[in-house]
């Protein structure tokens, strides 16, 4: 699959601007601040509907407008295809239309234009925090399974419904006669994350383990391990059983839970870890195997998805080589031969022999 070009208006700092792109390499350049990232942004939303930087959607709106429109002419599932989205400011339902259609959900264009993103934050997820890896984690998942993202967005909603019963109770103590209710609905949810996860850190550590032994020459073994709540003995048992250990987990936090006023358990509280030769990357790895590991994560989604939609998904790297020693820039550039890629860069000297160069200024296209 490949994006033949993006229209966008009044998106981030552009205000109206068309941009025509090759089916392989686009080497985006420019000065800091300049839409580069918008740009990528923009790309990324085309496809899935969901932004890696904005938490509202307003803030994806140009300054003083309040409607934005993205909309992309794909070559993909061996045909033509458009997509187009525009999003409002005031709080009305965003739009979505394929080819000329309207469609209800961003799970209407499931694997129409698949995209995987690389920016230098994620080069240290696995030393961040539990939450950035959990974000890495759905944002694969919610493009690879639809269901998934469904199911995700269902549990958060009952869980963030559970947490204001548990910060209420205190003033208004009948509101613990409904909280069974949703603690029912949280493990029934949950269990399903937790089969959806389970499947994809296997899938994921065993393609990304093959990335780090070429980056490693073979000299460390890569192993990746999904961390659930502790009464999930098999995470890839029946959701039945699943349901079942997770009621057991939360019966164990109930009065915890009461007292803190905070859920506790679930698989809101996941996590991931790598290790190299039975070593705990998060606490005993250098910088170089962090990144190198981080690499081998995003290669690996992009195979994920490739295996899922039978196309090569369109690789984004934001401004990542910078970050990295020649050598591992060198690895990347070679593992990204297939497909189409977009590169932001300040210093396009360093990357001359790739592809096509479009030069961006204060959110436009700047002609040579």
């Amino acid at each position: 699959m490949n994006l033949c070009d993006i229209s966008l208006q009044n998106f981030r700092n552009y205000q109206e601007e068309k941009l025509q792109f090759d089916p392989g390499v686009n080497l985006i350049v420019g000065k800091n601040a300049q839409g580069k990232t918008n740009l990528l942004e923009a790309i990324a939303y085309l496809g899935c509907g969901k932004s890696f930087r904005a938490q509202k959607t307003v803030q994806m709106l140009r300054f003083g407008t309040d409607f934005c429109q993205i909309e992309g002419n794909v070559f993909s599932q061996e045909r033509q295809q458009n997509l187009r989205w525009v999003l409002f400011g005031d709080g009305r339902k965003r739009q979505l239309w394929k080819n000329g259609a309207k469609q209800k959900t961003a799970e209407d264009i499931s694997g129409i234009m698949s995209t995987v993103l690389f920016c230098p934050e994620d080069l240290f997820v696995l030393k961040a925090g539990a939450s950035a890896r959990r974000k890495f984690c759905d944002t694969a998942l919610c493009q690879l399974r639809p269901n998934y993202d469904a199911a995700l967005s269902e549990y958060n909603r009952i869980l963030e419904q559970k947490g204001r019963i548990l910060k209420d109770h205190f003033e208004n103590p009948a509101l613990l006669e409904i909280l069974p209710e949703f603690n029912q609905r949280l493990c029934q949810v949950g269990a399903l994350i937790i089969s959806y996860r389970a499947r994809f850190f296997q899938a994921l550590g065993e393609a990304a383990k093959q990335y780090h032994q070429q980056f490693s020459g073979g000299a460390e073994e890569f192993s990746l391990q999904y961390r659930t709540v502790s009464t999930v003995k098999d995470p890839f048992a029946p959701v039945a059983e699943l349901v079942e250990n997770l009621q057991e987990h939360l019966q164990s936090h109930y009065r915890g839970e009461l007292e803190s006023a905070n859920c506790l358990t679930g698989p809101h509280k996941d996590d991931f870890s790598v290790s190299l030769s039975g070593m705990d990357l998060k606490d005993y790895g250098s910088q170089g195997q962090t990144r190198t590991s981080a690499i081998s994560l995003k290669l690996a989604q992009r195979d994920l998805m490739k295996r899922e939609w039978g196309e090569e998904p369109i690789l984004l790297l934001d401004d990542v080589l910078s970050e990295l020693d020649p050598a591992r820039q060198d690895f990347v550039l070679n593992h990204i031969t297939a497909g189409q890629v977009f590169i932001t860069c300040c210093e396009p000297e360093k990357l001359t022999r790739l592809g096509t160069t479009i030069s961006i200024e204060n959110g436009r296209k700047r002609n040579k």
